[in-house]
């Protein structure tokens, strides 16, 4: 069953690729571009010559902007069109950015304590083992390595529930699987995927079981050029849309 409903939710991103790439690549996703990314980079820092993961990378566009800032960076989806995406803009900018069709909750690929950072930009709450995600980026972290992601803010991210979408304010606790309905009029195609609403304890407590600890968080603002040139960011100025977590793997030698 658990991999009958992977299979569904890699289709689901498999059949999104083309449509996805021309959304991000052409500066469609304003909500990246002007409000989650600029807060999660910022939060990042200096990443030149350090040994980066970009867990769910997607067709690789945070990806790449790792690369250009210096890092050493590896990506990583389960979704092979994804990966074939990606692969082929590597082709054309040559940034030494090499790419692995992997599931996140498996990581063999890798060897341990080899990365100085993990990235994970608005892709973890697309998980279902989200704890055997979080359980390998500590196993592939060296010690005092940092695993930084962000996701849609649990507080207040719109989920549906038996067909009736409502604020996760009204059901907070409890993890639910939902259908998101990407129908925008400036995407090439609509498409749908699956999230899960998990709380913040959820995801906390599945950092701390595996020596991730959380050093910092910032609820993303929109930037000033984004609320001038797109209106719509004007309702996450009074609540957040998103947050970012940074953690830290603390190993202790006892020896």
């Amino acid at each position: 069953m658990f991999l009958r409903k992977m299979r569904g939710i890699k289709k689901e991103w498999n059949d999104a690729a083309e449509s996805w790439a021309e959304f991000v690549r052409k500066g469609k996703d304003y909500y990246r571009d002007e409000l989650n990314n600029p807060a999660t980079f910022k939060l990042i820092g200096d990443v030149k010559d350090k040994r980066v993961l970009d867990l769910a990378c997607g067709e690789g566009y945070s990806t790449r902007i790792l690369a250009t800032k210096g890092a050493k960076v590896i990506g990583a989806d389960f979704s092979e069109k994804m990966i074939e995406l990606a692969r082929r803009e590597e082709a054309r900018m040559k940034q030494d950015i090499n790419y692995y069709v992997l599931d996140a909750s498996n990581l063999e690929k890798f060897p341990s304590n080899y990365f100085d950072l993990v990235t994970c930009f608005m892709s973890l709450q697309d998980m279902k083992n989200y704890k055997k995600a979080i359980s390998e980026v500590s196993r592939v972290l060296r010690n005092q390595g940092r695993f930084v992601f962000s996701i849609p803010h649990p507080c207040f991210e719109t989920i549906a529930v038996k067909g009736k979408r409502i604020s996760a304010g009204e059901r907070y606790f409890g993890a639910v699987k939902y259908p998101i309905q990407w129908n925008m009029e400036r995407l090439k195609s609509p498409f749908r995927t699956s999230s899960f609403h998990r709380t913040l304890t959820d995801y906390f407590e599945a950092l701390f079981r595996n020596k991730l600890f959380v050093s910092r968080l910032v609820e993303p603002k929109p930037t000033k050029k984004g609320l001038q040139k797109y209106p719509a960011l004007r309702q996450v100025l009074t609540r957040p849309q998103s947050i970012v977590i940074e953690s830290v793997e603390i190993i202790v030698d006892l020896q």
